[in-house]
């Protein structure tokens, strides 16, 4: 009887994408925990804290590509519009793509000021090759994901991962620094486009045109506005400790957050990849739609909680072992940041909720008012060093979260269930 419960829960198309995106996921764990392990015992806290800002400025640069949002838009329409809209957001993303690449150049040289370290020049402009080549597989993997077809994007993934890992490991050793993470973003960028290339049929269009621009855009800007907020979140306590603790500081935090989430982060990735073209199978079904949240939710938690609960309870002895003795004063802050992760699946349910069912700027909304009590917990707490950070960012998940949830079921289920019942 509880083999068959069970085996009902862990069926589905939903969970085969899981599967075949966790796969994907535990196999850039696999090569990641080599990776951690070289950059830890080669790279200084300094290294950290330089490695941290250009991820957070790549990461942030990247929600201007509008990959998220335009990607959204094809997985969301209509079929009789899928071919047009493909076609204009193809030439959009080549234009957002090259203002990126140029604006994150000339960004380079502010960034170096700010943080008064001119090695940070250099590598972020580099970084921003990667812009460069998205516009030629930014279509296509929306096109796969859209067929729910999330093994090519596994694939991807993995191949992927495999690559840049293999890299990175390569160049720390020879001592490259900073650019052991730098070059490898840029060099495994076209597996994406061989990939995508070959199981996708669609190709780019021979003339220009911007048909249906201004419905991409508008969709598109909402869900602009929560990814970058949602990155401003996830970089800002980063930028705040850079700032006022200094890059080592920064560095030590940085390692922490790496190491606590670690696997917990890429399972909880896994689910939440595959979200988004669930729900949106079924956005205008309520008794389905209702019954993939919840499904999805308790399928996701059995996972995820007992995961994350095991790898905070084994920091105390796996950091010193795996990563060596200068990494103990990080295990406070690993722990911690590990913890935070148990709310995040929520509330990224509950925004793809909002997004599937057409109030992206639903979501918008929420994420202002999130963003700015995240930035105020931070702001208080730095002045008690990194442990507190750390603290802020544990209780900012646990006290917002559940409110946000509990408003977004009912607003999207309860008051569709009375427009529907009104007359006409």
């Amino acid at each position: 009887m509880i083999s068959k419960k069970i085996k009902s829960i862990f069926s589905g198309e939903y969970i085969r994408n899981v599967g075949w995106l966790g796969g994907a996921e535990l196999c850039n764990r696999v090569f990641r925990l080599a990776t951690t392990v070289t950059l830890a015992r080669t790279f200084s806290t300094e290294d950290y804290g330089l490695m941290a800002i250009v991820y957070s400025v790549v990461e942030l640069a990247n929600v201007f590509t509008l990959r998220q949002g335009i990607g959204a838009k094809i997985i969301q329409a209509d079929r009789q519009d899928i071919q047009v809209i493909s076609n204009t957001s193809y030439w959009l993303n080549w234009m957002l793509c090259i203002f990126i690449f140029f604006a994150q150049a000339i960004g380079a040289f502010v960034i170096s000021k700010l943080y008064h370290n001119d090695r940070l020049i250099l590598p972020v402009t580099t970084a921003g090759i990667i812009y460069l080549m998205m516009p030629l597989y930014l279509i296509h993997s929306a096109l796969i994901q859209r067929q729910n077809r999330l093994k090519i994007i596994a694939l991807c993934n993995g191949i992927q991962s495999f690559l840049s890992n293999i890299i990175t490991v390569t160049l720390a050793l020879m001592g490259f620094g900073i650019w052991a993470i730098v070059w490898p973003m840029v060099l495994t960028t076209p597996v994406w486009i061989i990939i995508s290339w070959k199981y996708q049929s669609w190709r780019p269009p021979t003339s220009f045109k911007l048909t249906q621009w201004q419905e991409i855009t508008t969709f598109g800007g909402n869900l602009l506005g929560i990814e970058l907020l949602g990155r401003v979140r996830g970089s800002l306590d980063y930028l705040i400790i850079g700032h006022f603790l200094g890059i080592d500081a920064l560095g030590l935090y940085y390692f922490a957050f790496n190491a606590g989430l670690g696997i917990s982060l890429n399972v909880i990735n896994a689910f939440n990849s595959a979200l988004f073209p669930y729900f949106c199978q079924v956005q205008t079904q309520l008794a389905q739609l209702k019954h993939r949240f919840w499904s999805s939710l308790k399928k996701t938690y059995l996972v995820i909680t007992p995961l994350i609960l095991l790898q905070a309870s084994l920091a105390p002895f796996y950091v010193p072992i795996i990563f060596g003795e200068q990494w103990k004063p990080a295990i406070p802050i690993l722990i911690l940041i590990c913890l935070s992760a148990l709310p995040l699946s929520l509330a990224i349910s509950c925004f793809y909720l909002l997004n599937a069912t057409g109030r992206p700027h639903i979501s918008l909304y929420w994420n202002i008012g999130f963003t700015l009590l995240f930035a105020l917990f931070i702001l208080v707490a730095v002045q008690g060093g990194i442990v507190w950070v750390a603290v802020a960012v544990l209780l900012y998940q646990f006290v917002t979260v559940p409110p946000f949830m509990m408003w977004c079921l009912n607003y999207v289920f309860k008051n569709q269930v009375k427009a529907s019942n009104s007359p006409s």
